[in-house]
């Protein structure tokens, strides 16, 4: 398999916690070059030493930087926009600047190349028993007269090809009944609620806090013929807005959240909020280490345990309020 390699300029205060975020998108390959960490060595270096590499010295001058490594396919992509919208949320919440720039550099590729690249690995495929996910650029046979979700992720993530995508679309098949109302948390291409749609919601809510997720989950549902007053697309942050909370509303026979272990956490009161009695709540993004966590805190905030399903490192359940 190739690797993109990718760099992110950060600030030494906030290496270890950003460490620990990266692994919650399941980006486990990555290095750290931190000057705080060789002036530590030069101060506290045993011995008499009668040579140090000019490299090894410039380390000291450097950026302290955080680089990872992503697979060169489509779910290497789809990390790339995760990854994105997870720097942006830091970046926004950084009042003491703890993080420093979090710029990120993509190294030996041009982003934009690799954005079209990746295509070559999003076919038409089929998720559960009712639905068919297609790439808007590709054409396809329905022998089995499945629903047809056509969708183009742009910069958003959410091809479906994801374990936390695919696990979550086969929740929602097995849980939703026509006719529910359905919240689609951090809802990126918008693939989780269009669907919701196609299989016979009555209406549906997305929420994502990046703009370009916002518009690409709009152009989403126009692609499946959803009617417009079917399908509201907010952008926003619903753990510090709460006039969005307002506007959102509540009620919701379904939520599905699939974004990563802290905010999953962090939004159970309002998914208490949002979701009607006897409601359904669909979770994702959830690395294996710390399925268990997210789970306890969810039943401790009130919630009934229905089903874990897991897929090579990944973990999604549902739940009942």
């Amino acid at each position: 398999m190739n690797w993109i390699e990718t760099q992110i300029d950060t600030a030494s205060a906030g290496v270890d916690a950003l460490c620990a975020m990266l692994t919650d998108l399941g980006i486990k390959g990555f290095a750290i070059s931190d000057p705080a960490d060789f002036q530590e060595f030069l101060q506290n270096k045993e011995g008499k030493w009668d040579y140090i590499d000019e490299e090894l010295l410039g380390m000291a001058q450097g950026e302290t930087r955080v680089t990872v490594y992503l697979p060169d396919n489509a779910q290497g992509a789809e990390q790339l926009v995760a990854l994105r919208a997870m720097l942006a949320r830091i970046h926004a919440r950084d009042q003491e600047q703890q993080f420093g720039t979090l710029e990120l550099t993509l190294k030996n590729v041009r982003e934009e190349d690799w954005a079209n690249n990746w295509k070559q690995y999003f076919k038409p495929f089929t998720v559960g028993e009712k639905l068919l996910i297609k790439p808007s650029w590709e054409s396809c046979d329905n022998p089995e007269n499945r629903a047809v979700l056509e969708i183009d992720p742009a910069s958003s993530f959410g091809t479906g090809q994801h374990h936390t995508t695919r696990l979550c679309l086969e929740l929602l098949e097995q849980l939703m009944n026509p006719g529910d109302a359905v919240l689609d948390l951090g809802c990126g291409s918008g693939i989780l609620s269009i669907g919701a749609l196609l299989l016979g919601a009555s209406g549906a809510t997305a929420v994502d806090i990046e703009e370009n997720a916002a518009e690409t989950a709009r152009e989403n549902a126009q692609k499946n013929h959803i009617a417009p007053g079917m399908y509201r697309v907010f952008c926003g942050n619903v753990l510090e807005d709460k006039a969005l909370c307002d506007q959102i509303g509540t009620g919701y026979n379904l939520i599905c959240a699939n974004i990563v272990a802290d905010v999953l956490i962090a939004m159970k009161q309002l998914f208490r909020r949002f979701l009607r009695h006897d409601g359904v709540l669909i979770v994702s993004g959830i690395i294996m280490e710390r399925r268990d966590e997210v789970l306890d805190q969810l039943q401790e905030a009130g919630f009934t345990l229905l089903e874990v399903r897991e897929k090579e490192g990944w973990a999604a359940a549902s739940l009942r309020m």
